[in-house]
């Protein structure tokens, strides 16, 4: 079989389509026979094959080991294969190309999760073995397994193999700490001695591939670190370490020789102390003055810094502000079983506090804080480079996580950190900064700029920390507008900060009659003549200052039309994908405040969107802020939003159709874009229609945004009923009936709204849609049981039983036969179905506190009362009453007083008869959609009928029907309190 399989796997990897997929088929049909897996390990075991078929025989190996090493899994690798592969996969360590040695570690790795320690005890001890042995090639390749068997066994979650790991670590910690100290203390000794570089190297790769399995050891191999001296030796020795490392790699730059694992060993060495601060933040305490002097000294001081370099400075300084901020105690709230019989969370706490106070003086917090601000927050050479070469990605913010590995986010997030934990001396500290800086420069005096510029921006990160310390009003009218004013091609640092800095502090502390000047002058920094990076913060400064509770629309209206033209000229030029979305987000955010203020100038955004659309094909998250403009501008225009509506309608066609690899990323502002065009559509165009065609594949496959897509089919059923319901109507009924079932309470409320929705926008057309629906509903209604609680659902089932009962008695008894058929009844027992949803209806009482749906509960209640009325109404006439009487009590505002002298009482929820629907119509109360919502309740049969007089009508109909002696023997059989509150409505 090897043959074939070399054969197969060389055909997989060719990039000829028609060789390739043959080649895949048969390897997937390949996977489960008997045999393959080891024929795949004779493969990649072959040292004269190439590259490329091992590197394809390791790949399929792992793979099948994902899929079928599991003894549950279907097509399972038969149990005397494995243990054959188990053996031969330790027999030998010494593959000689490493790319192929990593994969393999992996692969053994991979086994070792499912079957280490039970059924493969051998693997540690063999590991161990060949790592105390003297071939270097065997010796590194079994480092390089264990470290990824380690890390695969470190990452099982269940508390049994928690223990195994923790027993694992217990036997080879004390082994694994000696040889890395070994391969170390070589390392540092042969940097000494001028060895060769070659030997420098390997003794280093070992020692790093040690030093990460000691990391994944500490982290999770001890319940207490605290137990165990090796542990405890090792977290002191990792300073000591890490200094002498730092010494080594100055020596062997001096020598000419950069070597990148040195950098790697001594930034895993930061890792170490980073991931014990992290899992077991406890053990750290007692560290933290060593910790403190080897952060500070490397950090703020030129001797350390001579030695450090870029990425251990930002690890050495994130340490730092986990150290000062605690934020792995306060996450871990209390203390574990194990760690509890040794620490004493308060006690805890108090030494750390006590700890950071004793190191951290006013005289090192100063030179912290001044440091920080003169040194490392100042533009670098290649910052400005990249200033003048490619701006925009210059002023691209990272966001997210970048302070992680990013120095000058690390910066900001350090120096923000130490400051709300020692405020009084920073705050000092940046006072006297500023006062020293705050006065124009020589534009010529480029350092003096940069300084400016870095004290600038910590008075910007500390905006509400200063607000008592600083005046800003007073600076803002001296000397900041006129900072901007200084047209120096150096100066453009300081206007492009001194925007930032009235960005962040517009929130903070800016007075409301100064805002028209901001406004003033940022539009004038937005000049088409200005450089594009200040012209970037001036747009993010006007976007802070529009997004500020103290905002007044009116106030800004004189700047309205000057701002957007000259964002919008931005818009245009900026070239690069995330910039144009941060400006079309500004702009965006500017119409949603201004509202329809906006409508005068959006006329050039509108036909420039188009244009954009197309261009971002490749770039969905910039079509996403355009979406989310369009959101808007559909808003603020309203009616008017028609001249929109090609452009949205393509939109949304594209954002929501599941046919297009985009909607991923655009679906959630398409529908909402969707559902903002139909709620501002005055007419129901084709084009618009046409868009309903989407909605029952993504009802069937939006399950996050499923209550989002209803709401676009009730918006439709209220744009045009008639056509849409006999358009798509069925197959959108059909699509939420086989959902309904598998749908959460609020998605199914909002469903059964849906149906009712049919109901009253286009009655019988409605009610005969929902026939394939009302099954199910009216049987859930007859299934309820009294012990049950009711519910908001059972409700609204009850309310839609209610309109087909009082609308359509025809479909009510098809599908009371139905139901019936269903149950597993007989022709002629339907009275027994009918009786059941009576007695739960009478049961259930009136649930609601909306007192219309109360209402058309009864008057279907009422309809029940006339001729021809079922035995079982009669039975349950003290009961149909009384619930009746108690909605009438809830409907009129009874008084005595008034009653007597009119001589009835008045009924409220009733529009009356002379009234028309035009008389409510009123074109400033809200969207058309809500208008036509309006004009809906005003049209709805509900509404429109007086309960008392169906009442009164209904009695006087049975009474003839029943003659007056059954009448009254019905009558008697009221309660009598209920009787007396009967008359005062109805006159019989």
């Amino acid at each position: 079989m090897d043959a074939s399989v070399i054969e197969i796997l060389q055909q997989a990897g060719s990039q000829d389509p028609n060789i390739l997929k043959p080649a895949e088929q048969t390897l997937k049909q390949w996977e489960t026979e008997r045999g393959f897996y080891t024929a795949l390990f004779n493969v990649f075991s072959n040292h004269s094959l190439s590259v490329n078929i091992r590197w394809m025989a390791i790949l399929c190996f792992k793979n099948g080991v994902d899929r079928y090493w599991r003894k549950s899994a279907p097509g399972a690798i038969a149990e005397d294969e494995k243990a054959f592969l188990r053996q031969r996969l330790i027999s030998n360590f010494e593959e000689p190309v490493n790319q192929l040695a990593v994969q393999l570690a992996a692969l053994i790795a991979k086994i070792a999760r499912y079957d280490c320690p039970r059924e493969w005890d051998t693997l540690i001890p063999t590991l161990l073995d060949v790592i105390s042995g003297q071939n270097p090639l065997a010796q590194h390749r079994a480092l390089l397994t264990l470290h990824h068997v380690v890390k695969s066994l470190a990452s099982k979650c269940l508390l049994p193999d928690k223990r195994m790991f923790q027993e694992l670590t217990i036997n080879v910690f004390n082994f694994i700490l000696n040889l890395w100290n070994t391969f170390t203390e070589s390392f540092l000794i042969m940097v000494s001695n001028g060895t060769d570089t070659n030997q420098i190297q390997e003794a280093l790769e070992k020692a790093l591939l040690l030093l990460r399995i000691l990391r994944t050891l500490i982290v999770h191999g001890f319940d207490t670190p605290s137990k165990s001296q090796d542990a405890m030796v090792f977290l002191e020795i990792v300073f000591e370490r890490a200094k002498a490392c730092l010494e080594c790699r100055k020596t062997l730059i001096s020598r000419g020789i950069q070597m990148e694992v040195c950098d790697k060993f001594i930034i895993h060495l930061t890792k170490v102390l980073l991931g014990v601060l992290e899992i077991r933040p406890f053990y750290y305490v007692e560290l933290i003055p060593t910790f403190f002097e080897f952060c500070v000294f490397y950090c703020f001081t030129e001797a350390g810094q001579s030695l450090a370099f870029e990425r251990f400075i930002i690890q050495c300084l994130n340490l730092i502000k986990s150290v000062i901020t605690l934020p792995h105690f306060h996450r871990f709230g209390k203390l574990k079983p194990a760690e509890d019989a040794v620490f004493s969370l308060p006690d805890v706490m108090d030494r750390t506090r006590h700890l950071k106070q004793k190191f951290c003086t006013p005289e090192i917090l100063t030179e912290i804080c001044s440091r920080l601000v003169t040194h490392y927050f100042l533009l670098t050479p290649s910052d400005l480079e990249l200033w003048d070469t490619d701006p925009e990605n210059f002023f691209v913010d990272d966001g997210g996580e970048s302070w992680r590995y990013s120095l000058r986010p690390c910066t900001e997030s350090v120096f923000l950190a130490i400051f709300h934990e020692f405020r009084d001396v920073f705050a000092s500290v940046l006072v006297e900064l500023m006062q020293r800086h705050h006065q124009p420069v020589d534009p010529n005096n480029l350092h003096a700029i940069l300084l400016k510029d870095a004290v600038y921006n910590a008075v910007g990160l500390a905006a509400f920390d200063l607000y008592d310390e600083v005046n800003f009003d007073q600076w803002f009218s001296t000397t900041l507008k006129e900072e901007l004013k200084i047209r120096s091609n150096n100066y453009r640092i300081i206007r492009r900060r001194v925007c930032w800095l009235i960005g962040r502090w517009t929130s903070v502390k800016l007075s409301a009659e100064l805002r028209p000047e901001l406004y003033e002058l940022m539009v004038e920094v937005l000049s088409p003549d200005e450089d594009l990076g200040v012209r970037l913060a001036a747009s993010d400064a006007l976007k802070l200052a529009i997004d500020d509770f103290q905002f007044n629309p009116e106030e800004f209206s004189p700047y309205l039309e000057p701002a957007f033209s000259l964002l919008f000229s931005l818009l245009k030029e900026v070239k690069e994908c995330d910039t144009k979305m941060h400006v079309l987000y500004v702009l965006s955010f500017m119409i949603e405040r201004v509202g329809s203020e906006i409508n005068p100038h959006v006329g050039v955004l509108s036909s420039y969107l188009p244009e954009l659309w197309q261009q971002s094909e490749e770039h969905n998250m910039l079509r996403c802020a355009i979406i989310s403009t369009l959101i808007h501008l559909e808003q603020a225009l309203g009616s008017e939003s028609v001249i929109l509506e090609p452009l949205v309608v393509g939109v949304v066609q594209f954002s929501c159709d599941v046919n297009q690899d985009g909607h991923v990323y655009l679906l959630d502002d398409g529908l909402r874009l969707w559902l903002t065009l139909l709620e501002n559509a005055r007419v129901a165009t084709p084009a618009i229609m046409d868009l309903a065609k989407n909605i029952p594949a993504l009802l069937e496959k939006s399950t996050e945004n499923f209550k989002l897509c209803l709401y676009i089919v009730q918006a439709y059923i209220l744009l045009s009923p008639q056509e849409f319901l006999s358009q798509r109507g069925a197959v959108i009924i059909e699509t939420l009936r086989s959902l309904m079932a598998d749908l959460r309470s609020d998605e199914l409320t909002i469903t059964l709204t849906i149906f009712e929705t049919c109901i009253c926008a286009s009655s019988r057309q409605g009610a005969e849609l929902i026939k394939p629906v009302l099954v199910n509903i009216f049987e859930s209604v007859s299934v309820y049981k009294a012990d049950s609680p009711p519910s908001v659902i059972l409700f609204m089932r009850l309310c839609i039983v209610a309109r087909i009962l009082w609308l359509h008695k025809d479909i009510f008894i098809q599908v009371i036969s139905e139901l019936t058929r269903k149950l597993g009844g007989i022709e002629g027992k339907e009275d027994a179905v009918f009786e059941q949803i009576i007695r739960v209806w009478l049961m259930v009482g009136v649930f609601s506190a909306d007192r219309g749906r109360c209402k058309l509960l009864a008057l279907a209640l009422c309809s029940l009362l006339g001729a021809n009325c079922p035995p079982s109404v009669l039975e349950h006439f003290p009961q149909i009453i009384s619930k009746i009487v108690h909605v009438l009590n809830d409907i009129t505002p009874f008084d005595k007083s008034d009653c007597d002298r009119i001589g009835f009482a008045i009924e409220s929820l009733s529009i009356s008869e002379q009234s028309s629907p035009s008389q409510y119509e009123d074109d400033d109360y809200g969207n058309a959609h809500e208008q036509r919502t309006r004009k809906l309740y005003f049209i709805d049969p509900q509404n429109c009928t007086s309960l008392k007089s169906t009442l009164q009508n209904q009695l006087l109909t049975l009474r003839r029907f029943i003659g007056d002696n059954q009448f009254n023997q019905l009558m008697s059989t009221l309660n009598p309190e209920i009787d007396e509150q009967l008359k005062r409505y109805v006159s019989l």
